[in-house]
């Protein structure tokens, strides 16, 4: 599992994976736009959405620091 750095230089494991699904909430819009959530504090950006948003997400990209999702039909 990958594994991203944390403050006081310890490692957490990437709680996401490629092609996984996930229920999030939008909390917040990004300085591009993009809708912002969070699975196990771990950001997700889901391009074309807005706060409040309630949306069942599957995981395109992972990098050290966030993810990128698309919205998805249940």
């Amino acid at each position: 599992m990958a594994r991203r750095r944390v403050g006081g230089g310890g490692y957490r494991p990437i709680p996401v994976k490629v092609g996984e699904e996930y229920d999030v909430v939008i909390e917040s819009v990004g300085s591009r736009g993009d809708g912002i959530a969070r699975i196990q504090g771990f950001i997700v950006f889901v391009p074309g959405s807005k706060v409040g948003d309630h949306l069942h997400v599957k995981i395109e990209s992972v990098s050290r620091r966030f993810a990128v999702a698309s919205p998805v039909a249940r």
